[in-house]
């Protein structure tokens, strides 16, 4: 029997990364997923994927930070599935990634909209479902830049990345707070630098790769499956005591 048998689990950011890590082990545990990605071809190939070994998995596309997107995808997981147990908010960007002609209140925003409001917005219409059935388990992803600044040099303050990241960690805690009456569990998790598609520009660069492994005590990066292996625990019943938490995942980065 699975840690997550039988459970609905919707995830945003499905399509790489540590969502696809989540939405495969999560699957391995029993859970029916609903694969929701900007990428419509990535999230239809782990849905796929799932289903080739056996799972029960349907993909969605859509943007966390518009409105509809979200309603849309709320709704085909309600359609396809009948209920949400979890919510893995996943999506996520940095402005590494955004174009080069945008200015910095540009990059500022994109980067709040799909971070912060992306997962609020997720958590909001997903609760009204799990409401009705006085269970719940919300995992927003955080950083450990949502709860400590970037190194000295590394940025110069005005990096939007960690300003989403330590607002979704504000919102983790308030939200458990007004939901833990309702049966809803809400937290979060706050990884060390992993080898993702959004770390790439800096993993490929031998001088920043030396320099993040030093600032982690293991002397290494993290890898998608082990911040997938702590969200499949926060949202298993294995949790069942926990809300409020922001899980760090990092290394011991955030011990010294």
């Amino acid at each position: 029997m699975g840690r997550l048998d039988g459970k609905v689990a919707l995830i945003t950011g499905a399509g790489s990364g540590i969502g696809k890590s989540s939405a495969h082990m999560f699957a391995a545990e029993g859970a029916l997923i609903l694969a929701a990605d900007l990428d419509a071809d990535s999230a239809a190939r782990v849905a796929e994927t799932i289903r080739e070994r056996g799972g029960q998995s349907a993909a969605i596309s859509g943007d966390v930070s518009l409105r509809d997107d979200c309603e849309r995808m709320v709704a085909k997981t309600i359609e396809r599935f009948g209920r949400i147990d979890v919510l893995l908010n996943s999506a996520g960007v940095t402005p590494r990634y955004a174009p080069d002609e945008w200015d910095f209140e540009k990059k500022w925003d994109w980067v709040i909209a799909i971070n912060l409001k992306g997962s609020y917005m997720m958590a909001r219409l997903t609760v009204e479902h799990m409401k009705k059935r006085r269970s719940g388990s919300i995992v927003n992803l955080a950083s450990i830049i949502g709860l400590v600044g970037y190194p000295q040099g590394f940025a110069d303050g005005f990096n939007p990345y960690p300003h989403s990241k330590g607002g979704v960690v504000q919102m983790t805690r308030d939200m458990a707070i007004g939901l833990a009456k309702s049966g809803i569990r809400v937290n979060a998790l706050c990884p060390g630098f992993v080898y993702t598609g959004l770390t790439k520009s800096l993993t490929d660069d031998p001088d920043t790769l030396d320099m993040l492994e030093s600032r982690h005590p293991m002397g290494r990066l993290g890898q998608p499956e082990e911040i997938a292996a702590a969200a499949l625990f926060l949202a298993s019943d294995e949790a069942s005591f926990i809300t409020g938490t922001c899980l760090t995942v990092d290394g011991g980065y955030t011990a010294q």
